[in-house]
């Protein structure tokens, strides 16, 4: 049988309100008496009513945290501190993959309003999901445009798209292509194609469609090197394009660095441990997660607050074997 506040207040001999206060640190309890409830709390293995104790608060203490798909070492990595941050604030988050499908991101945003979330931090590409529009739902999002009100934290994408294409002409590249995904998505990592676009002087641009598919982007690329021998440098958009750009390189026996650099983007830990070898840009993934929390807890606190619509955190170029 459930154990209940009564039967806690029961064994401790004092009034189910004081359980109350108690568990909800609220008013002032003796010393003693709360040690009779913790005492008896614990012999009985009892476990208060989230659901109850957050009607009471008016807050939940859960965040929603949609991203792509946590395959990928950027959203991981991400996700692992935002978790970690909002655990140390007293946050349990709500994690969901919508794997770039619209409905299912629809279906993720409807589960944590009903939930009562406190709050969402977005970070996917899909449009059109009518819940972000919500005035009173506190939401970040992380390299997305959602909304014209909607805080948007990420790295300083042109500046990192600079940074790539210029190494890569100091290095003695004359012949270089970008690789990105697709043009369409409304979103401010749209700049690193930018900039190359305006350090290169005959741009030739890539985009793939299907961004989360290896054996497509490897067919893809591999068509790229044989439409373009002459290709001596690539700037990929992120890191798992540039490894992919590796494996094809090796394939076609081209050699890198001598025949073809690479540089990549974002610099996680994963990717920096298996492919050592990589050139690539940074990105401060624990900034960018520490950033969008306070902006959240900041909305959530002060609803009425201005937050800073755009927030772009500095990049480090990490030059290793591929350039």
């Amino acid at each position: 049988m459930k154990v209940k506040l009564e039967d806690v207040a029961k064994r401790a001999e004092v009034s189910p309100t004081t359980v109350s206060r108690v568990l909800n640190n609220r008013g002032y309890i003796s010393e003693q008496t709360r040690k009779k409830v913790e005492k008896a709390i614990e012999e009985l293995n009892y476990y208060p009513n989230d659901i109850a104790r957050s009607l009471f608060k008016k807050r939940t203490n859960f965040i929603g945290l949609v991203l792509p798909t946590i395959n990928n070492p950027f959203f991981s990595e991400l996700a692992l501190y935002i978790e970690n941050i909002c655990s140390d604030l007293g946050y349990k988050v709500i994690l969901c993959n919508s794997l770039m499908q619209i409905d299912k991101e629809k279906a993720y945003a409807r589960m944590l309003i009903g939930h009562q979330v406190d709050g969402i931090i977005v970070c996917t590409y899909n449009r059109g999901v009518e819940a972000y529009k919500n005035p009173k739902l506190p939401i970040v999002a992380i390299d997305h445009y959602l909304s014209p009100t909607i805080p948007v934290v990420g790295s300083d994408n042109y500046a990192g798209g600079r940074m790539a294409v210029q190494h890569l002409i100091d290095q003695g590249c004359r012949s270089i292509i970008h690789i990105n995904g697709p043009i369409e998505l409304e979103t401010p990592t749209q700049m690193r194609r930018k900039a190359y676009e305006d350090l290169i002087d005959n741009p030739i641009t890539y985009e793939l469609i299907n961004l989360f598919d290896e054996e497509y982007t490897a067919v893809s690329i591999r068509q790229i090197l044989k439409k373009h021998p002459e290709t001596d440098g690539i700037f990929a958009s992120d890191d798992l394009i540039a490894a992919t750009c590796l494996k094809v390189a090796n394939e076609l026996n081209i050699q890198v660095p001598d025949q073809l650099k690479i540089v990549g983007y974002d610099g996680t830990e994963t990717v920096l441990r298996l492919l050592p070898q990589l050139t690539t840009i940074k990105q401060p993934i624990q900034e960018i997660a520490k950033t969008s929390v306070s902006k959240l807890m900041n909305l959530i606190e002060n609803p009425d607050c201005d937050e800073a619509l755009e927030t772009f955190l500095p990049i480090e170029l990490v030059i290793n074997e591929t350039t």
